[in-house]
């Protein structure tokens, strides 16, 4: 473990978020780059770093044939044991500016909660790092479209940890994802579509992740630097509640169940009927009224497009017997049960949906876009945030897909882009 003098710390971190970004935007020159081709040579081997390794971030220490050469945590006792755990070679931080001024660094896998994703992937785009993002990809809508342009305008690789639109059984439903696009793709089920996600496909977990009320202050743990951990959110007494996984039940760092796993389950969706370029535009919620702080639970959110497309969040699994897909001529259910004849047959007749890019090592190396990437990646997000705007302010919103912005509703669309506490900024 490299460590810092106390006296370079220091300096370092009276440097501001914004004037260490825009030097490193000019500084940084990523090692891939040095070869003068602007590839890495296949025989190179990536190097990466990881930004939270309390959770999901020691859970990937090991991914895609990469080379692990820096962790940072603002928990000690977190980066202790991750060091402890990958062994010599490694350096270990508690300030993530420090480790996007490395030059030797490819990729930067984000794994801490939401309320940083946005700002630490807009400052690794700008440092020169491609990055791997924990899902949700940001706490606000505003914050995903912040990330798109700096990805873009920087010429990065970006890819959004949730992956059941490629590969993998797609949860509670016992098949893939590639049949039921063919299906959809072939028109057989008719337009528009209605989807159903509920507690037949695993949905009911969301009701787990609800904060507390009225959490009294407690002495901030010497271990944990809890200013840092808040970093943009807003500043509230600590308590062992909002820290670490207990977060996800608190708007200022997450959106519960919905915001923790929503996109996991939305992504597909999202996929499967061909949105990616776009979003619904109107979203109808019902839910007890939430409180200011603490997220709470819900029974229902709908999402309508503007071809009439639904996708149905049943919180309490009311529609037992719907279908997960249907249309006018035709209904498929879990593990494919459906009233069309011969549908497995069918299946295998029909084309293959467009290929995709499902190696981020590849996505690196040939500079070609990752499955799920900032712009999809960014529409699918936009679901769960609009679903957790609608949530927050307790009544139906009307949306516009192209502006990304409410209609006639300024308070919904002041949550687009929330403020960021000093010195935090894009």
């Amino acid at each position: 473990m490299k460590e810092k003098s106390g006296k370079d710390r220091r300096q370092f971190l009276k440097k501001s978020a914004s004037a260490v970004a825009a030097a490193a935007a000019f500084t940084i020159v990523p090692r891939h780059v040095l070869g003068g081709n602007g590839f890495i040579a296949p025989s190179d081997q990536l190097t990466k770093a990881i930004i939270g390794v309390g959770g999901m971030g020691r859970g990937h220490i090991n991914y895609e044939g990469t080379k692990l050469l820096a962790v940072c945590d603002v928990d000690k006792n977190h980066l202790k044991d991750v060091l402890n755990q990958v062994g010599k070679g490694v350096d270990g931080y508690s300030d993530y500016r420090e480790v996007l001024q490395r030059q030797d660094v490819d990729v930067v896998h984000i794994a801490t909660p939401p309320h940083w994703h946005g700002l630490m992937a807009v400052e690794a785009a700008r440092a020169g790092k491609d990055i791997w993002c924990e899902k949700p990809m940001t706490r606000t809508i505003g914050e995903g479209q912040k990330v798109v342009e700096e990805v873009n305008k920087h010429g990065r690789m970006f890819r959004l940890n949730t992956w059941f639109r490629f590969k993998d059984t797609f949860y509670g439903l016992g098949s893939p994802v590639k049949p039921l696009k063919k299906v959809i793709e072939s028109g057989v089920l008719g337009w528009p579509l209605k989807v159903t996600v509920s507690g037949i496909t695993g949905y009911n977990w969301k009701f787990y992740w609800s904060g507390q009320h009225n959490l009294k202050p407690m002495n901030v743990p010497e271990q944990l630097d809890y200013d840092m951990w808040l970093g943009p959110a807003p500043h509230k007494p600590y308590h062992p509640d909002r820290v670490h996984s207990n977060f996800r039940g608190y708007w200022d760092y997450d959106g519960g169940g919905l915001g923790d796993m929503g996109q996991h389950y939305l992504d597909p969706v999202q996929y499967l009927l061909g949105k990616d370029n776009t979003s619904p535009i109107r979203v109808d919620v019902d839910a007890p009224q939430q409180h200011y702080d603490a997220v709470g639970s819900w029974r229902r959110i709908e999402y309508t497009y503007a071809d009439g497309c639904q996708i149905i969040l049943d919180g309490e699994n009311k529609d037992k017997d719907a279908a997960y897909i249907e249309g006018p001529n035709g209904k498929i259910f879990r593990n494919f049960e459906s009233d069309i004849p011969n549908l497995d047959k069918l299946i295998e007749t029909l084309p293959d949906p467009e290929p995709q890019m499902t190696s981020f090592s590849d996505s690196v190396r040939t500079r070609q876009k990752f499955a799920l990437n900032e712009m999809n990646g960014h529409r699918s997000c936009t679901l769960v945030n609009l679903g957790v705007i609608a949530l927050r302010l307790g009544r139906n919103l009307d949306f516009d897909p192209d502006k990304q912005r409410f209609i006639n509703d300024e308070g919904a669309n002041r949550l687009i882009n929330q403020p960021m506490r000093g010195p935090w900024t894009f």
